[in-house]
Order: structure tokens, then sequence, then C-alpha cells
């Protein structure tokens, strides 16, 4: 329980030559023990809503829920399922998977209308919830949260419990269930929601965060899809205990600055803070390939697929009317990378074109990656990426 944060400090500050210092004295705990020094401790939590869009629809219509149902587009048209229940997803459904290939794995899957007013609604509503526990709210979709409660002294600050009633007033106030992990970082708390999904809560303190994430599969850590993960395995590195064993150099020659960042999550540490201003200037998708793309025709015909994903994720950060210009990434087999984009350009599959043949006429070389994405006009820092690994 995350009652091992719930601590007293003895602190004193003073000034002297026009710096500011910060001495610990030392941290009391409830029993009275003296445990060390933690005054930067954070206390997150990470709510993820349980197959959200489909959960709202189950709730409206009771009959869904026994049986197998997903949000999504037409099996026609190259439609494709934003999420599913859980009784779909025991026969292999996934999110994100076409429409007609979750057909032929489940044929009596039951196919339901994409309907965002009441997802966005359902959103607010969970923002409401989330505001009586703190101002401290980076949200990362209609349907997911970090909060940092570090300063809040409800239930004697107590995260876990913060946790357990959010959970019960989302349940009682939106008729869905949600899940949630504590930690004291974001990474940790993140692994930590999806660990006892649906409906379930996960607590790792920051005792427990060093033999939790050993334990890890490399896979787990964000940003580490299926092709990056092969990679890794072939190297052997399988669990984030293999990672720290790892030469940090090589690891940033290989796989650039994700490098560094591998080790860092391995070891369970991650210092980003929960940013309530964080607004995205663009959304994109893209795909690492297993085998190179031939320079031309090939790359052309995956842009049809690369669209609907990134339509899903326009439609699901409700920025649809904020799109300000498009752009294509592709990287080539030598590992250079372009960007091509054009102002006036919007989310069609003819502006893709455009863009993607002027990028390959830059390098006659095969392509390993290819991305597209908007840039969206508001203001804010922070880039929205979801990275598709070939075969997912």
């Amino acid at each position: 329980m995350l009652g091992d944060f719930d601590t007293d400090y003895t602190v004193k500050k003073w000034r002297r030559s026009g710096l500011k210092l910060l001495i610990l004295g030392y941290i009391v705990l409830k029993n009275g023990k003296q445990k060390g020094v933690c005054l930067n401790t954070r206390k997150i939590i990470h709510i993820d809503a349980d197959c959200f869009y489909a959960a709202i629809e189950m709730r409206d219509d009771p009959s869904l829920t026994n049986i197998p149902f997903a949000v999504g587009g037409s099996p026609s048209g190259r439609g494709v399922l934003t999420t599913c229940n859980y009784p779909a997803r025991a026969f292999g459904v996934r999110s994100a998977m076409p429409t007609a290939q979750a057909l032929r794995l489940c044929p009596q899957l039951k196919v339901g209308p994409v309907n965002m007013m009441k997802y966005r609604e359902a959103s607010k509503e969970m923002r409401r919830i989330f505001e009586k526990f703190t101002d401290l709210i980076e949200p990362l979709s209609l349907d997911e949260a970090y909060l940092d409660v570090s300063h809040s002294d409800l239930y004697q600050g107590s995260a876990t419990h913060m946790a357990q009633t959010i959970r019960a007033e989302i349940r009682e106030k939106l008729g869905i269930t949600v899940s949630a992990g504590v930690s004291s970082n974001k990474f940790i708390a993140k692994v930590a929601s999806d660990w006892n999904k649906p409906d379930g809560l996960k607590v790792v303190t920051p005792e427990e965060i060093d033999l939790f994430s050993a334990a890890l599969p490399v896979k787990l850590i964000p940003g580490v899809g299926k092709v990056t993960a092969h990679k890794l395995e072939r190297l052997g590195f399988q669990t984030c205990a293999d990672l720290r064993e790892a030469d940090r150099n090589k690891l940033v020659r290989r796989f650039g600055s994700f490098g560094a960042t591998l080790v860092e999550r391995a070891w369970g540490r991650d210092d980003r803070a929960v940013n309530p201003a964080r607004n995205r200037k663009s959304i994109s998708v893209e795909n690492t390939y297993a085998e190179d793309l031939e320079n031309g025709h090939a790359c052309f015909e995956k842009l049809s697929d690369l669209l609907v994903d990134l339509m899903l994720r326009i439609d699901k950060a409700n920025a649809k009317n904020v799109v300000q210009k498009a752009f294509v990434k592709i990287k080539f087999n030598d590992f250079s990378s372009t960007t091509v984009e054009k102002a006036g350009t919007t989310a069609r599959i003819s502006d893709y074109r455009e863009l993607l043949a002027e990028g390959l006429a830059r390098k006659p070389l095969p392509v390993r990656l290819l991305g597209i994405g908007v840039r969206i006009e508001t203001a804010g820092a922070e880039q929205l990426e979801l990275h598709i690994p070939e075969g997912l």
C-alpha cells in the first residue's frame, strides 16, 4: 500500500551566498522509524479505462455485455476496430485490427459504430472526478491519464486510497470500470495499471520498484514494439534485468537516444513530471518494416493502412478540426531520415501521396520505416506518436 508514502518531513531552509540550500533532517514514518531521504518521492496514479468505447456501448445496451462485441468500421471499405470487449479478445480480436480479419477470427462478433459524442462526454465526467483529487492531471487520450497526487491531503495522503475511490466513483457515476496503477513514477504506474486488468489495481511502492522492473519483459517498456523487441531478444535482452547488464554506449549506437532510455527504464527510473499543460503539436503513426520496402510502389501501397490508424488516433484526440498540415517521415535502409511537410495539406490520402513522392525522390534507397502525421494548430510542445511494428 502507498501508505508507505505517508511521511512527515523535517526540513530546514536557509540562504547562504545567494544560494538556496535545502537540508533534509529526516523522514519520520507513522511507526516512528527513520527510513531515509525521499523528499522528492512522487505519488503517481495512472488511470486507464477498460475497453472504453465498447464499455460505454455495453453500459447503454446491456445485451452486448456477455457476447463478443467491438466498436469500429464496416468490414467493407477497410474498416478497423477501435476497441473490443474481453469476450471478443478471447478469440484473438484486438483494437486496430481490420474488421474483416476480426470477423474471420470470431464470426459471431457484433460490431457497432463509433459514437464520439458519447465517449467525449464520458471522458469529461472522468476528468471532473480526477479534479477532486489533484489539478496535476496529464491526459493521454479520452480514457487514460496520469495524476500526480503527491501534495494531496485526502485520505491522509494515501495514493492507494485515492485510486480506489476514483475507481469506485467512475463505476458509480459512469457505469464503466477503470484500472489503476500507483507508484512513484510514470513508467511504473503505467505498467502497473495494466497488471490486473480489467477492473484492477496494482500498487508498486518505491521499495518494490527494483525487483518489479527487473522482472519485466523488455516489450513492456513504452516505445518497444515487436520489431525492437525482436532486435533486443536477438542481442540477448529479454527482461529488464538483462538490459541492466548492457553497455549503454552500445545501445545508444544501436538504437539512438532511445538506447539510453531503455537502460533508465530497465532500472525502473523515470523522472518525467506529470504535465497538466501537455498539448499535442503533432499526431503521427509510423511503421518499421521487418523487410525493407522497395523505393516506389511498395511504399505507396502502405499509405492506406497508415492513414486508417492515423485517423483513429486523430478522432480519439478530438483533433480533427485543428489539423494544420500533414507530413510524411521516411527512414531509408542506411538509417538516414527525411520528413516532408507542406502548409495547406490535411490528412487526405492525396496529400500523403504527394508528400511521399517528394520524400522518396530525395534518395534512391529502400525504405525501412514509413510514418505519416499531422501538425496541430494549438499551443504546447509535446508530440504524440503511435509506433506500429510490422505484423501488429
